[in-house]
């Protein structure tokens, strides 16, 4: 069965830098898009980034752009997000999530477009 691990969340202090990691299992990781989703006490899901199955197609919030990169591993099914220059409001529960389609590139904001979704590492921002 798919499954989506992530890991690598915690508390930081503005300014610092964290890596989560999403490893996959289940699925022929290298053919599918994926996604990191976070999610803020009290507010909606934001589509944080996106890539392609083969890593060249990416996208990303507009609040996140310059500070955060997206990468994957295709070879060890994992995928990655370096979160830098962090903010309060940061502060989220971080998924990592799966598009539906192989092949196909990353659709923001589209959950009908992912079929599964991982159990979150928690990310909290604070001084």
């Amino acid at each position: 069965q798919v499954q989506l691990v992530e890991s690598g969340g915690g508390l930081v202090q503005p300014g610092g830098s964290l890596r989560l990691s999403c490893a996959a299992s289940g699925f022929t990781f290298r053919r599918y898009a994926m996604y990191w989703v976070r999610q803020a006490p009290g507010k909606g899901r934001e589509w944080v980034s996106g890539i392609s199955p083969g890593g060249i197609g990416i996208y990303y919030a507009d609040s996140v752009k310059g500070r955060f990169t997206v990468s994957r591993d295709n070879a060890k099914s994992t995928l990655y997000l370096q979160l830098n220059s962090l903010k309060t409001e940061d502060t989220a529960m971080y998924y990592c999530a799966k598009h539906r389609t192989a092949y196909e590139a990353p659709m923001a904001g589209r959950p009908d477009t992912i079929d599964y979704w991982g159990q979150g590492t928690q990310v909290t921002v604070s001084s």
